[in-house]
């Protein structure tokens, strides 16, 4: 049993998983503008908001929690995603935030996780949402999936390895004619800020691996009817 209340980091990276210590050991020098070219306004406007990258050790390594959401919704339909949203009035800053979103779409207890630190908040222009990036490793992993059909289609523990494979990586062209990178894992096409956010802490993480960055796909046509229903995408790196 945890002393430290659910979703507070605890000290002592040497206690953690040794691939994860780069990781965290890099996040104090880590920049808002290493990460989005969009970085909070000096005013504090915009609506805070927070997603969870959480980090466990599965079947076959290293892993991460992606969920696809609903192709009904009317915004970020049929796209992967991490667990995340809105912060709420009650919420305890981006952690309660995301630990809480996480909790109601894909039914993860917070108290299984240990947050091991935050990323610095980005703007996503077209929302105004400011977007803190949470990470925790699963320390008492369950089940979880769907809590919402409608929400949330599918959720899947991608191996980092996977991610990593230059065989999996692409960048990819939105309809805005924005371009970003994109992964192809766990039958989910990923792209989008979700893409840029993994791109991201696979470099931070020493986890990466050299790929064609020239290597080019179309969005599958499914994700690209869903794409210009919505507003484009952010992009992330």
């Amino acid at each position: 049993m945890n002393e430290n209340p659910p979703g507070h980091p605890e000290p002592g990276v040497e206690t953690l998983p040794s691939w994860l210590h780069a990781l965290v050991g890099a996040l104090p020098e880590v920049r808002s503008d290493q990460i989005s070219r969009f970085v909070p306004p000096p005013d504090g406007s915009g609506r805070p908001s927070a997603v969870l990258m959480l980090f466990g050790e599965g079947e076959r390594g290293p892993d991460v929690l992606l969920l696809e959401r609903a192709a009904t919704l009317r915004s970020h339909a049929g796209q992967p995603a991490f667990p995340g949203g809105a912060t709420d009035p009650g919420d305890d800053g981006p952690v309660g935030t995301a630990l809480r979103e996480a909790n109601e779409e894909v039914g993860l207890d917070p108290g299984s996780v240990r947050v091991i630190g935050e990323l610095p908040p980005v703007l996503i222009p077209v929302s105004g949402f400011i977007v803190t990036g949470v990470l925790g490793w699963w320390e008492r992993p369950h089940p979880v999936g769907p809590v919402d059909p409608g929400e949330v289609a599918t959720v899947a523990r991608v191996p980092i390895a996977d991610l990593a494979d230059p065989d999996n990586r692409f960048r990819v062209s939105h309809p805005s004619g924005v371009i970003g990178p994109g992964f192809g894992v766990s039958d989910m096409f990923v792209w989008g800020f979700t893409a840029g956010l993994i791109s991201f802490v696979l470099d931070l993480g020493g986890w990466a691996r050299p790929w064609n960055r020239s290597r080019m796909r179309d969005l599958p046509a499914d994700a690209l009817a869903l794409a210009r229903q919505t507003r484009p995408p952010d992009a992330v790196r």
